[in-house]
């Protein structure tokens, strides 16, 4: 019955037409007309009198279907045409558009006319008609064949005025010519924000005349690149650094100017009160300790090393580089950032404690709220906006403050409720340096799992807003921090394709989305990435591998799916790797014993992705009865019989029951006395990501439910500062079979995390998946 339901939805992509074009983002409406536009060596690119120069819009155009086609399209400043023929006409709308971003395109067999207010409309227009045309119009070669556009008309305009995306360069330092190309990325996708976060704890990167330390000092910290990011030793006393980079002030101009040519505005980040020991590696006098400090080589947490906000130079400091700033960066908005910032300091402070009685303030949440508001008036003066992380919040928000809400959607919903505009971009469906396959097939990364799916199911604005609370959200971005992004190319594979499915979110109607559609139109947007020598993910087409079981003859079945629908699955059973002949999967596949599974998804006989491989395990306690003495938290694992699935957890999150500071007490019933002769539970090792082994596993077993026997009895090792992410498996073979009902597994948790630990004192996890019984 899915399977039927699946089938229909398929051909259901192909029902709307021969022509369903593969358009990323969606337009709001295209009406497919008869005929095609034939692009030859008589085309020409008029602009007519009276229109704001699109002339970006215009060359762009040329510059592409030039390569593509070796003719001239030459760029005409004409009044219309009398009989528009054989001509690409750039038109300023006659009728009223709902933005400055608006455009409606027509093609017929004569012309194609795109009508706009604006640059930016014409320019978006430009991009619908590259995507009309065939992939390769893309790249570099000339185009086989003769190349056409199909009579059609378009009507389109961005469902949000804030469609963004997030370029992390203090973690690693990105050069400008990757900047442009990142903008570029953005223009593609009819994005109109580039939020430029250069400044954070391990680096400094954006030239500031009054302060030169900024560029000798805080652009740079010893090398660790070869290190662990959450264990890196700190910079050596005498030792030189060695890692870094910054923009000048004349590469920031060239880049904000390249951006405004593309009708992307750059949105510059300046982080404060905390993520600033780079700043005050250079400059301590504005801390409250006076340091010293060194830039960090990696990971810092708790982030306590922040501004004082007791003296009045570190304002005076702060106004200075952000004058500069702004001199170089003509964006409405000035992004202070705002986020995990420690009170320690404070709350120690003598200046602090004296600015909090002075401003009468109750407490250090407060004075934080007093730093951004000071900040913020500083800005207005200028006639610019704050925007912030949504810790702005804490202990009251500026009166004009924008919030860009990270932790969820809750801090952006009580600023929309407050009358304030928000950008939501959640970390549940907005951050890119996740995880976008299973873990065991992806580069290294910071964690998380946030495959495309879930991108393009996100939905900025939130149920609980109503009526005008609705209107405060301009938007949302996609983000891409980069403790474990080091080069453009990791960066390009970490964004695309989730910038496609992030991009339709934000511009098409919230009604129009239909992610088979959506699939269908990526499968032909990855041969432009191609076309472009973008180094984009095939994540989506990673085959994951799953059993179902019939709870009352307890019998398997191994069930396939990979995120693309566009492409079929071969798989084998006896650890062999799957080819273009192994056999196809369409049913689900029965087992009558532990298997290995081996999948592979393939697209005209081409293996699209890497090879999954999974063992899936029928043994005695599969979907028995189990109870749980503590609850899970977040990771569910499946629900109430993740333990007990057949599947056991990897090195990726999806399979994994997670205690947070509690232990594993669990009561397996087997429903009836049983001959049992091992019991095995599997445990996460990722000690970096908080998720620590048990430090004792016990095992035993009854009858009745009342008198145990401890069968077996475990204890891990003390674990050392990092060691590589692993599972970790604790299994009791009996001397002999013995009978049991019942079996009652106690695994231990760490109470608090160790002292090495960045996050010492907090809580750790346990993950633990799956309960084996054979």
């Amino acid at each position: 019955m899915v399977l039927a339901f699946f089938f229909a939805g398929f051909w259901s992509v192909f029902a709307q037409g021969a022509r369903q074009m593969p358009l990323i983002p969606l337009p709001i409406s295209v009406e497919n007309l008869s005929g095609e536009f034939r692009l030859q060596a008589t085309t020409a690119i008029w602009i007519e009198s009276g229109v704001d120069t699109p002339l970006f819009a215009a060359t762009h155009l040329a510059e592409r279907l030039r390569k593509a086609t070796g003719h001239p399209f030459p760029i005409l400043f004409k009044k219309s045409p009398a009989s528009a023929r054989d001509v690409i006409l750039f038109r300023k709308s006659k009728s009223s558009l709902p933005s400055d971003e608006a455009y409606t395109l027509e093609a017929t067999g004569n012309s194609i006319v795109i009508e706009a207010s604006t640059f930016k409309g014409h320019l978006y227009g430009v991009h619908t008609i590259l995507q009309m045309a065939p992939p390769g119009v893309y790249g570099t070669r000339r185009v086989t064949g003769e190349l056409k556009i199909s009579a059609v008309r378009i009507t389109d305009a961005p469902r949000f005025s804030w469609r963004g995306m997030h370029l992390d360069c203090s973690r690693h330092f990105f050069p400008k010519e990757f900047v442009k190309t990142y903008i570029d990325m953005l223009v593609m996708h009819k994005m109109n924000v580039f939020h430029w976060h250069f400044s954070d704890d391990q680096g400094w990167r954006l030239e500031i005349k009054k302060y030169p330390k900024l560029t000798s000092v805080s652009a740079w910290r010893a090398d660790r690149g070869s290190e662990y990011w959450y264990i890196r030793e700190p910079q050596r006393e005498g030792e030189e650094a060695t890692y870094g980079g910054f923009y000048t002030q004349d590469d920031v101009r060239e880049i904000v100017e390249y951006a405004a040519e593309r009708g992307i505005t750059v949105v510059p980040e300046v982080e404060m009160p905390a993520h600033t020991t780079a700043v005050l590696a250079a400059y301590p006098q504005y801390s409250c300790t006076g340091g010293p400090f060194t830039v960090p080589t990696g990971s810092i947490w708790p982030i306590t090393d922040i501004f004082c906000a007791g003296n009045d130079s570190t304002f005076h400091f702060l106004e200075d580089v952000l004058t500069e700033v702004m001199e170089l960066f003509p964006s409405t908005y000035i992004h202070i950032g705002g986020d995990e910032a420690d009170k320690k300091e404070w709350k120690t402070c003598p200046k602090c404690q004296e600015r909090i009685r002075t401003e009468d303030l109750k407490n250090e949440e407060e004075l934080q709220s007093y730093f951004i508001k000071r900040i913020e008036r500083f800005l207005v003066s200028k006639g610019r906006r704050l925007i912030g992380w949504d810790e702005i919040l804490e202990g009251g928000l500026a009166p004009e403050a924008t919030v860009m809400s990270w932790r969820g959607t809750r801090g952006g919903i009580e600023a929309a409720r407050e009358g304030h505009h928000v950008v939501m971009t959640p970390t549940s469906h907005c951050y890119f340096d996740y995880y976008q396959g299973p873990q065991e097939h992806e580069p290294l990364g910071i964690g998380g799992y946030l495959p495309i799916s879930t991108v393009y199911s996100f939905e900025p604005v939130p149920q609980e807003l109503t009526g005008t609370e609705r209107d405060m959200i301009l938007g949302g971005q996609g983000n891409l921090w980069a403790e474990f992004v080091p080069t453009p190319q990791a960066a390009q594979y970490m964004t695309l394709p989730r910038m496609a499915a992030m991009s339709e979110v934000l511009w098409s109607p919230a009604e129009r989305k239909d992610s088979l559609r959506f699939f269908s139109a990526l499968m032909t947007h990855l041969e432009r990435y191609a076309a472009l020598g973008y180094n984009y993910a095939r994540s989506m087409f990673t085959v994951n591998i799953g059993l179902s079981v019939d709870t009352i003859s307890k019998e398997g079945t191994v069930i396939m799916f990979a995120e693309s629908p566009f492409c079929e699955i071969r798989y084998t059973l006896d650890g062999t790797e799957p080819t273009g002949s192994s056999p196809l999967y369409g049913m689900p596949v029965p087992i009558k014993k532990t298997t290995e599974v081996k999948a592979a998804a393939f697209l005209k006989g081409e293996r699209m992705g890497t090879v999954s491989a999974r063992t899936v395990h029928l043994h005695k306690a599969l979907y028995r009865k189990i109870i749980l003495g503590n609850r899970y938290e977040r990771y569910t694992a499946g629900g109430p019989y993740g333990l007990v699935n057949g599947i056991k957890g990897s090195l990726s999150y999806e399979h994994w029951q997670g205690y947070r500071g509690t232990d594993l007490l669990a009561v397996l019933d087997l429903e009836e006395i049983t001959s049992i002769s091992t019991i095995g539970t599997s445990y996460l090792k990722n000690t970096s990501n908080w998720i620590f082994p048990p430090l004792e596993v016990q095992y035993s077993i009854s009858e009745d439910g009342t008198n145990y026997e401890v069968v077996g009895t475990f204890s891990t090792e003390t674990l050392a500062a990092h060691e590589t992410a692993s599972v970790v498996t604790f299994g009791t073979k009996l001397q002999n079979e013995r009978k049991a009902r019942f079996i009652k597994i106690t695994a231990k948790a760490l109470p608090e995390l160790p002292n090495w630990h960045g996050a010492r004192g907090g809580k750790p996890w346990l993950f633990v998946d799956e309960i084996v019984v054979y």
